[in-house]
């Protein structure tokens, strides 16, 4: 005979004492990232913090940490950035996340990485916490990196090359008011080749977001 019995999907015990419903799961940490480009000196910077301590004491690295259990990324991504080069107050854009999983000889670490785009003059940088230095280096002359934080660059490169195509995004390494010379320029440094004139101010005017100050 057949019957019809209620049905529920069965809801893991998380209740003090019972078994927690991730216990047989594998616990890698979690850690942010921050690329910061600047243009300096008719160059691509990026900031970068000397580690204080092991693994790889010595070596530069992108600035970030690990992410509390109580914060958001963004939030754990702002604080480390703080700590680590006096650097606050930004907005940052989600770049991509990072998981080999032996690109941190610590053990199973995957790591979310940010970029944004400052004006290299706005800040009073201060190494912190465990970091002994911080330093705006050239993207086109590095130093050795910790970790796979080449990788991390590299990606960050072809993601801010790829957005000067169809954003604004390099208005943002000028001051308000600037010419189209200067805007040309940063697009050069960037791409790290010369551009036609003519055809770079027809492009940029095209988008309709500029207009003459006199």
């Amino acid at each position: 005979m057949e019957t019809h019995e209620a049905m529920s999907r069965r809801v893991p015990e998380t209740k003090e004492g019972a078994e927690p419903a991730l216990a047989g799961h594998p616990k890698p940490s979690v850690t942010v990232d921050i690329i910061l480009f600047t243009i300096r000196d008719d160059d691509l910077k990026v900031l970068l913090v000397e580690r204080k301590h092991d693994p790889f004491a010595g070596k530069w690295a992108i600035p970030g940490g690990f992410v509390e259990i109580d914060e958001s990324l963004e939030a754990a991504a702002l604080r480390e950035l703080k700590e680590e080069t006096n650097v606050g107050d930004i907005y940052l854009e989600q770049l991509y996340t990072f998981g080999d999983p032996d690109r941190d000889p610590r053990g199973r670490v995957i790591s979310v990485a940010y970029f944004a785009l400052v004006s290299s003059d706005d800040f009073d940088l201060k190494a912190d916490s465990d970091a002994a230095d911080v330093r705006w280096f050239s993207m086109f002359d590095l130093p050795p990196l910790a970790f796979d934080h080449d990788k991390v660059l590299s990606y960050a490169l072809v993601r801010l090359r790829n957005k000067l195509e169809y954003t604004t995004v390099g208005f943002q390494l000028l001051p308000r008011k600037f010419t189209l010379s200067q805007l040309q320029q940063v697009y050069e440094v960037i791409l790290q080749k010369k551009l036609d004139k003519r055809n770079f101010r027809k492009k940029i005017l095209s988008l309709d977001v500029l207009r003459e100050t006199g």
